[in-house]
């Protein structure tokens, strides 16, 4: 279970940066004075690192609970 919510983790900025990007190509609404498009990319520059940290914890506690054992 835990493997399959370290893919969606993976896959989730993946696809918000690359398969999104043709629907949020924009640039009329300006969020934070940053055209839209500019504002998307910049949300997920900064979203993603937290998404590796989440699988990290994820795979340092299924090995710590290997060792265990």
């Amino acid at each position: 279970m835990n493997r399959i919510f370290e893919v969606i983790l993976f896959l989730i900025p993946f696809i918000a940066q690359l398969l999104l990007l043709p629907w949020v190509n924009k640039a009329d609404p300006f969020v934070i004075g940053l055209p839209f498009f500019f504002f998307w990319w910049l949300l997920w520059l900064l979203a993603t690192p937290f998404f590796t940290l989440a699988i990290y914890k994820l795979r340092k506690n299924r090995s710590t609970r290997k060792e265990q054992r």
